[in-house]
């Protein structure tokens, strides 16, 4: 097995402790992390994905997640709303390795400062990657104009370069999913001021409303039919956001085992003559549980990340590994989180809790693709053929 290099932490631990200190206010204040943001920038994060010569670190994706887990263990809203800009760098790394130039321009401009939203999501479209209730209708230049609205768009306030893509169904080769990246400068972009949600508020993922906006064509860089297909941008797609996105939950669970083993060392109990409850065999259960789960899911990314960056071929066990990797990360951080609740008692049921937002956070896992229908009929496929 190749060994990737394993230097100092991009993200030190003041960074963090700063970070962290701010997580509490933009969830109260139901807020934008600006600060994060510009804190994040400056140490060069948005450009770790981004090879050296396009101006970036020139981190692996193994690397990234590993950072990505240890922010979201300061400021899991902050991790997830960054996930979807280094899912769309992390996109164009994976093609740029293996060859493909199509979303060169991309790292030229993220190497450059932009910053790259994710507007894939729609209202009502399980189909995800794979249709479109957006429409993308062709202009005579070659470029596409986009109308619809796309949901969950992380880093709302922020975004230059919005990725999208809409469904055209008018030209001699129609229907054709068309790929493409639109100016935020652009007429026809507009925000809806929609997200006050439960959790994950810092990362204001509003809804985008596109009417008519267009994508130059020289930003439109796919063109693919509808339905699954083995297309290496599905795949770069595919296996950046479930890495990621398994690392950024997989954060919320380290930081509530900390913060779980924290208040068993802390609090005590009259029952037991005032010992602490680090010394009560159910506590002791509870955490030990907690932290063998949190033991398992570690290696995993680490080792689909690992072959994403190796271009190692998994064949069609890509789909079903990374859809596993997605659903047992989140899953598995909701029931460390719980466990750490059970153990801090009722001071984490009070708002302000630390240990109470991330149990509203890691509820937001359920909803990112692939969910755990999708992800059980993936894996179900894989094993026992399609359903007939």
């Amino acid at each position: 097995m190749i060994t990737l290099p394993t230097p100092d932490p991009l993200l030190n631990d003041a960074l963090l402790e700063r970070i962290r200190d701010r997580a509490a206010g933009y969830d109260r204040d139901n807020a934008f992390f600006t600060e994060d943001l510009d804190d994040l920038a400056a140490v060069g994060y948005l450009r770790a994905l981004v090879p050296l010569e396009f101006g970036g670190l020139g981190l692996s994706l193994q690397q990234v997640s590993r950072e990505q887990i240890r922010l979201a263990g300061a400021a899991p809203a902050t991790a997830l709303a960054v996930n979807m800009h280094l899912v769309w760098t992390g996109v164009a790394k994976a093609l740029h390795d293996r060859g493909d130039t199509a979303l060169s321009f991309l790292l030229h401009e993220a190497g450059r400062g932009e910053i790259f939203g994710f507007g894939v999501s729609e209202p009502g479209n399980d189909l995800v990657l794979f249709g479109s209730r957006t429409e993308a209708a062709p202009q005579p230049d070659g470029g596409y104009r986009y109308t619809g609205t796309k949901i969950f768009t992380s880093l709302s306030p922020a975004w230059t370069k919005l990725g999208t893509m809409g469904l055209d169904t008018t030209s001699p080769d129609a229907p054709q999913i068309i790929w493409g990246f639109i100016d935020r400068s652009e007429a026809g972009v507009s925000q809806k001021d929609d997200w006050d949600t439960l959790g994950m508020r810092a990362s204001q993922s509003q809804s985008t409303v596109l009417t008519g906006a267009y994508a130059r064509p020289d930003r439109v860089f796919r063109k693919l039919p509808p339905g699954p297909n083995a297309d290496p941008l599905i795949f770069g797609i595919f296996a950046t956001f479930e890495i990621l996105l398994a690392s950024v939950y997989t954060g919320i669970g380290k930081r509530a085992l900390e913060l779980g083993i924290e208040a068993a060392s802390r609090r005590t109990s009259m029952k037991n003559d005032g010992r602490p409850l680090s010394q009560d065999p159910d506590i002791r259960w509870r955490i030990a549980d907690a932290a063998m789960a949190m033991d398992g899911i570690y290696p995993q990314i680490d080792a689909l990340a690992h072959d994403v960056d190796t271009l190692t071929d998994h064949g069609s066990q890509w789909f079903p590994q990374l859809a596993g990797l997605k659903h047992r990360a989140t899953e598995n951080a909701r029931y460390v989180v719980d466990q750490a609740l059970r153990v801090s008692g009722g001071s984490s049921y009070f708002a302000g809790s630390e240990l109470g937002r991330l149990y509203r956070d890691v509820l937001a896992g359920i909803f990112h693709p692939s969910d755990a229908e999708s992800a059980h009929a993936t894996v179900a496929s894989a094993w026992l053929g399609p359903l007939d």
